[in-house]
């Protein structure tokens, strides 16, 4: 039986609800929780700003998105967007759906953690993007309403969200430091721009405009 939330309608095909229980046996709790509110998010920003997507994709893309700091799914020889990103394709073609779309949900997870570019992609990798960043670093934070935000949080609890997912990330990478270097872009800048602060994701997760 399908389910409503802030006005979104959870997907309730039988790819869906597989995707569902998969990720609720092997992620933690907050891991879960995170996972259905960056589809809830993702969905609410994409009907305001009137973007056309396909639900089940979104709905795949961010319920794998995070799949790769699990313990079942982490591995030590790439970083851990690709660990979710290859099982959600393994996983769609497994289900019939056809290469072009089970690319798109892995080009979603692959690059969720990479700044603007997803937003210029298809919807479902733009709206997968939108949902990280409204749920780990409040960017949009003010786009979605404080009943929606009530509603969702209801649903989907986050206490102590942001200390969490940061054990939540140290678990799944610290096993493979090579692959958590980052954009090197900022190394540029620190050499070349006088007083060039870099920016810290720490910092931001534990300054966004969540409550907890």
């Amino acid at each position: 039986m399908s389910s409503t939330i802030a006005g979104v309608e959870i997907p309730d095909s039988a790819l869906a609800r597989e995707a569902t229980e998969l990720v609720r046996d092997v992620a933690s709790p907050l891991l879960y929780d995170h996972s259905r509110r960056v589809f809830l998010w993702g969905a609410l920003r994409g009907r305001d700003e009137g973007v056309r997507f396909d639900a089940e994709l979104l709905y795949v893309g961010a319920m794998f998105h995070d799949l790769g700091l699990t313990r079942r799914y982490r591995r030590a020889d790439q970083r851990f967007e690709l660990d979710g990103a290859d099982e959600a394709r393994a996983f769609l073609r497994g289900h019939g759906i056809d290469e072009p779309r089970a690319e798109r949900v892995w080009t979603a997870i692959a690059l969720h953690t990479t700044p603007e570019i997803p937003l210029h992609m298809a919807a479902e990798i733009a709206l997968v993007t939108r949902g990280v960043e409204l749920d780990v670093l409040g960017i949009g934070h003010d786009a979605v309403t404080a009943e929606q935000r009530a509603a969702v949080v209801e649903a989907h609890p986050r206490p102590d969200f942001k200390n969490g997912i940061l054990a939540a990330f140290t678990a799944g990478v610290e096993h493979r430091p090579a692959t958590t270097f980052g954009n090197v872009k900022a190394d540029v800048l620190a050499h070349c721009v006088p007083g060039f602060v870099r920016g810290d994701f720490v910092e931001v997760i534990k300054n966004s405009p969540w409550p907890e």
